[in-house]
């Protein structure tokens, strides 16, 4: 089936804005540009507004919404240590099913249309986002205490084929939680597979110096002296970047995900994106998880990626906003590994429109800036993931009553709060 947007623009590649029409062809993108004449089963009128590429959330852990707000204003460690992961272990598969599906009513009402997920879970979180219509990327989450070598293959090998909508990628949580016979066993599969790796990195000035004081070399150093980076991959956070790091980065041709409201939030530090944009590294913008955020919203982190460069550069021409703008789109589709991020001929369908007919995106002075700038998710009115509309005027398509999943995931918190 064949479906027209018309009667509006639409973000060109190259980050301008355009009048012209999309046509979405089944799953993918069949025609950009001008007045088409192709014949289409449906039209959608945006009535002048934006038709963009969907966000793509690089980096999260979607079922930590059950933890939204409910351990905030504390130091990093003690809210990981004596918050977080004590509710964690009361987790189980059908809490998982359930907090997914929340999360996802949060992307597509906010227009990200994948995410980058790392979480357990990984056969219920799937049956959610196969329910709900909505493509994540699965990223491993082995370390010392959870998951293992051998599940990281076998979920390698399963979900890069049970559906288009999910993809899995070879990953482990960070080097302060992984042994080195771990990190080497998940060397063996990437170098079996050719496949590229993804971890946390340089998120807090203490976990690199941990990581030089044990082996000598900062997390990135480290990684790539087992042989992790030799098919590529990249890290989530990437704030205490050192210029051999960055080196390496280039080298290998890895993507930096940047989080930045997670990281004000944590009071984890600044990434030094503009570094890694000068360096030629692919930059990809993710939310991180709703317990550190605590929202899933690619607006505020579009925001606050591109202003607090300009205070830590103390330059206010720092990382403009098509800049921004590209990576939480193109940079976050390549960090992902889709076909997507892009209003193009043969990429994913996966497409939102902005209303501007509204005060924040007026006057239309420059629609990019306004994006970044005074852009929010109450400017989405629709979401169209794998071409199918799961979105629109504040209405989901998700296959699931919102109020169930409020009452679901109301309830699975007030369980794990009780018992902690």
């Amino acid at each position: 089936m064949r479906t027209l947007f018309h009667n509006g623009y639409y973000l060109a590649p190259d980050m301008t804005v355009k009048n012209g029409e999309i046509v979405v062809n089944d799953t993918v993108i069949e025609y950009v540009g001008d007045k088409t004449d192709i014949v289409c089963d449906k039209k959608i009128d945006v009535h002048g507004g934006l038709v963009m590429p969907g966000f793509c959330d690089a980096h999260t852990h979607s079922p930590m919404t059950f933890l939204r707000s409910c351990a905030d204003d504390m130091p990093l460690n003690k809210w990981l240590n004596e918050q977080i992961f004590p509710r964690e272990a009361k987790l189980c598969g059908e809490d998982i099913y359930y907090l997914t599906k929340l999360a996802v009513m949060e992307y597509v009402s906010g227009g990200i249309t994948s995410c980058f997920d790392m979480y357990f879970y990984p056969d219920d979180f799937v049956r959610a986002m196969l329910e709900c219509g909505f493509r994540s990327v699965l990223c491993g989450a082995v370390n010392d205490f959870s998951e293992s070598v051998e599940k990281l293959e076998d979920y390698y090998l399963r979900f890069n084929k049970i559906d288009p909508l999910i993809s899995y990628k070879l990953g482990f949580h960070a080097e302060y939680t992984t042994s080195e016979e771990i990190l080497k066993g998940i060397a063996v599969i990437a170098d079996k597979y050719k496949a590229p790796v993804y971890a946390h990195i340089a998120e807090t000035s203490s976990e690199v110096q941990g990581c030089i004081e044990r082996h000598g070399m900062t997390p990135a150093e480290y990684f790539d002296s087992l042989g992790l980076y030799n098919y590529g991959g990249g890290g989530f956070h990437c704030v205490y970047m050192s210029e051999n790091d960055i080196e390496i980065y280039k080298r290998r041709k890895l993507s930096a995900v940047t989080n930045p409201c997670s990281n004000a939030k944590l009071a984890s530090g600044i990434a030094p994106l503009s570094k890694l944009y000068d360096a030629g590294i692919n930059v990809g913008i993710g939310t991180d998880g709703p317990a550190s955020n605590n929202a899933l919203d690619m607006f505020r982190e579009m925001y606050l990626a591109a202003v607090m460069q300009k205070i830590k550069l103390e330059d206010a021409a720092a990382v403009p906003a098509d800049v921004i703008l590209n990576s939480a789109l193109r940079g976050s589709a390549e960090a992902m590994g889709i076909n997507a991020g892009i209003l193009r001929s043969g990429a994913l369908a996966d497409i939102i429109v902005i209303d501007l007919d509204m005060p924040n995106m007026q006057p239309v002075n420059n629609i990019v800036k306004n994006l970044v700038y005074s852009g929010s998710r109450e400017n989405v009115v629709l979401t169209m993931v794998n071409g199918k509309i799961l979105y629109r005027d504040g209405e989901y398509y998700i296959g699931e009553e919102p109020q169930y999943i409020f009452r679901k995931a109301n309830d699975i918190a007030k369980r794990i709060n009780a018992s902690v």
